[in-house]
């Protein structure tokens, strides 16, 4: 087991408007988290997947996606914590000490290719800490609380990330040790790395590698699913 993947799957999905966890919700039929797993499944770069959801939801989804769609590289089904960081954090006490790369991957985001999985595994054993990324298109400027522009931001230094994150195991266990010390909180897993003087590498991601946390990324999330059926 020596490329262990951690999926967070543990949100509750407030900005899909509905009752049900948005990892939950179906395109074409199949979970969300269901597709974003057969993903990890069909990735040779993957040794095993420990998945985090929310307390309670555990033999469920053992019994209703892991056994039912056999996914058999889900190893450990953990229960979440109150946010992200905190769910991953379970993930990463988890590790066995024979990991050597540790994939964090977001459970609504189901259009990773085993392509970007493998390149991220990859780009972690060679420099210790990568992220996957886009290039921003539009023009992005800087805004005041009063809505007035303050300036507009150098574009060709600016990129969208996204996931897979993959890191060496102990990279990622010491920038986690040092953030839940310190009480501190990042927007993802590398910006713990950042904080603690590790430089992470951007890889190439993919515009369509979208999270899906609207109603609209679920209407366009069914679009991308038809065409690669049809393809």
């Amino acid at each position: 087991m020596k490329t262990v993947a951690i999926i967070p799957a543990a949100g509750t999905g407030k900005r899909m408007e509905g009752r049900v966890s948005k990892q939950y919700l179906a395109l074409e039929g199949v979970p969300i988290l269901v597709h974003t797993l057969r993903k990890f499944e069909g990735a040779s770069a993957v040794d095993a997947v420990f998945l985090v959801v929310p307390a309670g939801d555990a033999d469920v989804i053992r019994r209703d996606m892991v056994d039912f769609y056999g996914l058999s590289k889900v190893r450990k089904i953990l229960p979440g914590g109150r946010e992200r960081q905190d769910s991953v954090r379970a993930g990463i006490n988890a590790l066995p000490e024979e990991a050597e790369v540790v994939v964090i991957h977001d459970g609504v985001r189901p259009f990773v290719t085993a392509d970007l999985i493998g390149m991220s595994v990859e780009g972690a054993r060679e420099f210790g800490a990568v992220s996957l990324g886009v290039p921003v298109k539009d023009t992005v400027k800087s805004v005041e609380s009063g809505g007035w522009v303050e300036h507009t931001m150098e574009r060709t230094k600016l990129w969208l990330t996204q996931t897979p994150q993959a890191f060496r195991r102990e990279v990622i266990r010491e920038a986690y040790r040092r953030a839940f010390a310190e009480g501190f909180y990042g927007t993802d897993d590398a910006s713990l790395v950042e904080r603690i003087g590790i430089r992470v590498r951007m890889l190439p991601g993919l515009y369509e590698n979208i999270k899906i946390t609207t109603p609209g990324d679920l209407e366009l999330g069914a679009t991308l699913v038809k065409n690669r059926e049809r393809v």
